[in-house]
């Protein structure tokens, strides 16, 4: 077996095409965007180059020269010093079903990360955001993937676990049928909000991208600030990032809550996008911006993907979580479009969340694991402390 670093076009096409070579037998699997991935190993692109970030790239291919596997390791500074052990990160793993291989992807992260003075590596994990290519896929493989979490094989598990990995915490998708009515708690929670004239609720139809990007940026700083690797959320990064979701949002499913016209919480919720680029070959080209924009005009999306909620501390444990719900069934459900929804990437380390979507009789659709290794054995090994 030959291990291969990332260094010019032809090995990144060889990088992307691993996964086409790994999962051509599973059906469910549906191919990341190439130009997401490309955005992670940008330093153009990604911040985290810009503030002392590295990352590698490898394939590796057996006797034959044929791709058997991938992966990438990576390492932020501020990040790394944050933790017990100074900590790095591995992701975009792909094999075929041998341990061997396994094994040597895993070597060549590890032995690159302790060269960097990493003493420890999460994986698999980003480059980058927490809500992408996060997490090892360990159940219901015969489900269709969330946009843009991973897919993985079964056998993985006993790769990670073999060698020595070891579960830091666990994050959950939850599904939900949105045309089932919510429990008469939920509703008592919106009823107590709507007849309160302090408080209004509304989605961001008719509002202009920077009215949005104002009010989602003082949600979410109001909401983690004090959270461990917390970093407040400047204007010019909060219009950045809803300029580049711009072409997916619907705005009828993007709702705010408001006390004294101040924003204090949020439901931001997406079309489940993965029910349009499975048709795209994981490839957003010209043809690929099409098809895109076929299937958007088309509404082929019928699942909508709660991707977070947010709530002010001020506010926490008032029951606004409730009242959103309640909202976004008495305002989507009506228009018939939209039939399910999925309460994505939910870390057990957060059990009041967890609690809220079971209570609105959401049923576990996948779980997936981040795990911790650390290069020394004897050092201890802690769980990811609770919310």
């Amino acid at each position: 077996m030959q291990l291969i670093e990332i260094r010019n076009r032809s090995e990144v096409k060889n990088f992307h095409h691993v996964p086409f070579i790994i999962y051509k037998n599973a059906s469910q699997w549906i191919a990341h965007l190439r130009q997401d991935v490309d955005k992670v190993f940008d330093p153009q692109k990604n911040k985290l180059f810009k503030e002392g970030g590295q990352a590698i790239r490898w394939v590796l291919s057996n006797d034959n020269g044929e791709l058997i596997g991938r992966v990438a390791a990576f390492f932020h500074p501020a990040t790394a010093a944050s933790f017990d052990q100074p900590t790095g990160g591995m992701g975009f793993f792909e094999c075929i079903d041998n341990k061997q291989a396994a094994y040597l992807l895993f070597d060549a992260c590890k032995n690159w990360l302790q060269a960097k003075g990493m003493e420890a590596m999460d994986g698999p994990v980003n480059f980058g955001d927490r809500s992408q290519f996060w997490g090892l896929q360990v159940d219901n493989f015969d489900k269709p993937p969330v946009y843009p979490l991973n897919y993985h094989h079964s056998y993985y598990k006993a790769f990670f676990e073999s060698y020595g990995f070891k579960d830091y915490f666990k994050q959950f998708i939850f599904w939900r049928d949105i045309t089932i009515p919510a429990q008469p708690i939920f509703v008592r929670k919106y009823n107590q909000l709507k007849d309160n004239a302090d408080f209004s609720m509304k989605n961001i139809r008719g509002m202009s991208t920077e009215k949005v990007a104002a009010d989602f940026r003082e949600v979410y700083n109001g909401a983690w600030a004090g959270l461990e690797h917390f970093k407040e959320m400047k204007p010019e990064t909060a219009l950045k990032l809803l300029r580049a979701m711009k072409p997916a949002i619907d705005p009828d499913i993007v709702i705010f809550i408001y006390h004294q016209n101040k924003p204090i919480a949020f439901y931001i919720n997406l079309p489940e996008l993965n029910q349009i680029f499975k048709y795209v070959n994981g490839n957003l080209n010209w043809w690929g911006k099409l098809i895109f924009a076929y299937h958007k005009l088309k509404k082929t999306p019928t699942r909508m993907t709660g991707v977070v909620f947010g709530v002010v501390k001020e506010f926490q444990g008032k029951g606004l979580e409730a009242a959103l719900i309640v909202y976004a069934e008495k305002t989507v459900v009506p228009q018939g479009h939209y039939k399910d929804t999925v309460l994505s990437w939910i870390g057990d380390f957060n059990p009041k969340m967890i609690r809220l979507t079971e209570n609105l009789g959401a049923t576990l659709y996948q779980t997936f694991i981040t795990y911790r290794y650390l290069f020394d054995p004897n050092a201890e090994f802690k769980r990811a402390p609770n919310q």
